[in-house]
């Protein structure tokens, strides 16, 4: 029998990582990053990975994508693209085709992470997960703000998905509640996704200029972070304290909402690029306090995903668990 293709990917606004599953243990191999804008629909990208590569028509397709999954589709929130399991199978004539959504596909990812792919963030230090049970959180501020609980219970690894980011804000200090009535004159209702993403880092910095009745440029996200890490703004390195507190004490909401005791992880290309800042942030603080269950919060370790691409790691445990239900249904089918 032929070894079979598994093509997975993780499709978000701006970039499609495409490559293949390993047929053996969850990784993969042959990864390459298209930009969405270059093809009018995800099929065309993937016909066109497939000609790169050298590859023949996939067994099994399997897609991670940054939007919730509705009905076996999803229309992805920052581009113009539309997936949908029905059309992709029929387009090219499997009947194996799954799509996750991209926190989805990272939680998956958690049972495979390496020691060195994680950077721990304050105490405790993280132990291993037990084989048998385990509950942990995780989220990551980008474009928005993503978060996902995983269980462990025996041989099951079950994913727990919802809009946790659009809840709305809970400010715990006086300046974030100055912040909050600032950002209330813009946007009325204020979610958590409104302060801790990619263009939550720009509401804060502006709202900050507000409050200091300072004349400030509008910066993007990347210029303040830069400022911030060189320490050359005193505003942006005050921006950025904030936005890793706030952080701290969403994912202390989330542990606490979900018994995520074992752990919370951080995803996301801005806690990659600033490991550092984060560590040496308010975060843990943030995280910590939660009143009478202090105690609780300062057990749960906290660490940041250092993995280039989890969310392809975690569809290539979901294609590997495709390819075993075929097979099993083949051998089924042929007793």
């Amino acid at each position: 029998m032929a070894e079979p293709y598994l093509l997975i990917g993780d499709i978000g606004g701006t970039n499609a990582r495409f490559a293949l599953a390993n047929t053996a243990t969850p990784g993969f191999s042959d990864e390459l990053t298209l930009q969405c804008a270059d093809f009018a629909s995800a099929d065309l990208a993937i016909k066109h990975y497939l000609k790169q590569i050298n590859a023949p028509t996939p067994d099994i397709i399997c897609l991670a994508a940054a939007g919730p999954i509705v009905d076996r589709q999803v229309r992805l929130t920052n581009n113009n693209w539309t997936l949908a399991a029905g059309e992709l199978s029929r387009e090219f004539g499997i009947p194996a085709v799954c799509l996750l959504n991209d926190f989805e596909a990272i939680a998956y990812s958690i049972p495979f992470l390496r020691d060195d792919d994680c950077f721990c963030i304050g105490l405790p230090n993280p132990a291993p997960l037990d084989e048998e049970h385990y509950m942990v959180a995780i989220l990551g501020p980008g474009t928005g703000l993503g978060a996902v609980g995983l269980r462990k219970y025996a041989d099951s690894l079950i994913p727990i998905t919802g809009e946790a980011s659009h809840g709305g804000f809970a400010p715990e200090t006086q300046v974030q509640l100055d912040i909050l009535t600032v950002m209330r004159e813009r946007y009325g209702r204020v979610s958590s996704e409104r302060l801790v993403s990619g263009s939550g880092l720009e509401n804060i910095y502006w709202a900050l200029t507000r409050l200091h009745n300072e004349q400030h440029t509008p910066l993007s996200a990347a210029e303040i972070f830069a400022m911030a890490n060189d320490n050359s703004d005193s505003l942006a390195s005050e921006c950025v304290q904030l936005f890793f507190e706030m952080l701290g004490q969403i994912a202390g909401d989330i542990a606490l909402t979900l018994g995520a005791e074992n752990g919370i992880f951080i995803a996301g290309g801005i806690a990659q690029r600033y490991p550092k800042l984060l560590a040496n942030s308010g975060f843990r603080a943030g995280f910590e306090n939660k009143g009478r269950h202090r105690s609780l919060m300062e057990r749960i370790p906290t660490q940041i995903i250092m993995h280039p691409q989890p969310g392809l790691l975690g569809a290539s445990y979901c294609a590997l668990r495709m390819m075993d239900a075929a097979l099993k249904g083949n051998a089924e089918r042929a007793q």
